[in-house]
């Protein structure tokens, strides 16, 4: 049975050990964040965090992930205040949100290695492929996560999951608790 800590928790699969990563987390642990695209490792909607690189859970097996670091878009940050993720809102770098998980992965690990990647940096380490074609906005966004990481720059974004919808419309204005529209 492999075992390995999953968003900073241990688990251990009962399961065929060349079963792919991506089914175990989807399947056995609930973490539906990492998306099934293709299955064979060309377009990343299956990317997550192995001991900080980005992979592409398809194609590895719960048996070489064993004792490994994984983190799944649900571990890499429970607010959605990680930069990257910040970013990708701020910057308005996502459509429909099925490559959104994979794409986030892919580039929080490049600002992990490299706060001020160039273009060409972020092209390289984020082969993911994208329906929507949020490209431009895409590297807009990771340049901008880069400067939140760096600390050269602050987000102002939507307040966080789980607020009182009182207190996100004091926050943000556009927003109004449900019950004031039946009023």
């Amino acid at each position: 049975m492999p075992s390995m800590t999953v968003n900073e928790r241990p688990i251990r699969f009962d399961m065929d050990p060349e079963t792919p990563l991506l089914w175990a987390l989807r399947d056995a642990a609930n973490l539906t964040g990492t998306k099934y695209g293709c299955g064979n490792g060309d377009c990343g909607a299956c990317m997550v965090l192995v001991d900080g690189e980005a992979l592409r859970s398809c194609l590895i097996t719960i048996a070489e992930a064993e004792g490994r670091q994984i983190t799944t878009i649900e571990g890499l940050s429970r607010d959605r205040s990680h930069p990257v993720q910040q970013a990708m809102v701020a910057e308005q770098a996502i459509q429909c949100g099925f490559c959104t998980p994979g794409i986030v992965i892919a580039a929080a690990a490049l600002i992990a290695r490299n706060a001020d990647p160039s273009d060409a940096d972020i092209k390289q380490a984020i082969p993911n492929l994208c329906r929507c074609g949020v490209y431009p906005r895409l590297i807009a966004a990771v340049k901008r996560a880069g400067r939140v990481a760096r600390r050269v720059e602050r987000i102002s974004a939507a307040p966080a999951p789980g607020i009182d919808a009182r207190d996100a419309a004091a926050s943000v204005p556009a927003m109004r608790p449900a019950d004031e529209d039946s009023r």
